[in-house]
């Protein structure tokens, strides 16, 4: 038979054989857990006796789904929770709640008080919670904000690069759509040279006949000249003549 201080130390050691911790669920790279009651013997992953709730860290703030009853339950029989399990039992108040019914079960405190205080701690913990998640949202709003300037200025530079990228094509395109126009003006040149050649051949031809008019013409006054000399003397002598018949 064994004695009472041995059984008493047995009944302890099978009360924290009862660990409260995590179970990983989900795939990788994006994993939440359950909050599970399992023999400490068992695997992480493993069977477990109660599952008393929920954790996500995949959302900010992170998502705590949590059976307080079950939990202040759990811990008042003796379970021992994880490191990491106990902060997240802190910070839903399972913790809190069960170092109230110790004092309760001490005489220390009433039912009421103990209800009291808890429901102050759980008020001014929702009101840090919701002054958190409004900071959180101003903070991602302006995170978006400063992402979308910065996009803007990338946007800007961007297209800047690309305009005196393409600047050279369009100097080069307007100088080929120009290059037609040229073209043209050097065929209506080209065009209008036969017509002055033309002009200039008549030109040289019609010089040699001016030519000969011009001869022609100093040869008729030469022609007649002689006649007029002639003329001339044969009238002075037949007006001398009855002059001196007159004498």
């Amino acid at each position: 038979m064994q004695p009472c201080w041995k059984k008493e130390n047995q009944q302890i050691k099978n009360i924290q054989m009862v660990k409260l911790r995590l179970r990983r669920q989900g795939r990788k790279g994006k994993p939440f857990y359950y909050i599970v009651a399992a023999d400490a013997r068992a695997p992480r992953d493993g069977r477990f006796i109660e599952r008393i709730g929920s954790y996500n860290p995949n959302t900010n703030p992170a998502t705590i789904d949590l059976n307080l009853d079950d939990a202040v339950r759990w811990l008042g029989n003796g379970a021992v929770p994880t490191d990491t399990c106990r902060a997240i039992l802190s910070y839903k108040g399972a913790m809190y709640k069960h170092h109230l019914n110790k004092g309760v079960n001490k005489g220390a405190l009433t039912q009421d008080q103990a209800d009291e205080k808890f429901n102050a701690w759980l008020s001014e913990k929702e009101s840090k919670v919701s002054a958190k998640l409004d900071s959180i949202s101003k903070s991602a709003a302006e995170l978006a904000a400063a992402a979308h300037k910065r996009e803007e200025a990338v946007k800007l530079e961007r297209e800047k690069a690309i305009a005196a990228k393409l600047a050279p094509e369009v100097e080069a395109t307007e100088e080929v759509a120009e290059a037609p126009e040229a073209a043209a003006e050097a065929t209506e040149a080209v065009a209008e040279a036969p017509e002055a050649a033309t002009e200039a051949t008549e030109e040289v031809a019609e010089a040699p006949e001016a030519a000969a008019e011009a001869t022609e013409e100093v040869a008729a006054e030469t022609t007649e000249d002689p006649v007029a000399a002639e003329s001339a003397p044969a009238e002075e002598a037949t007006e001398d003549k009855p002059s001196e018949d007159n004498d």
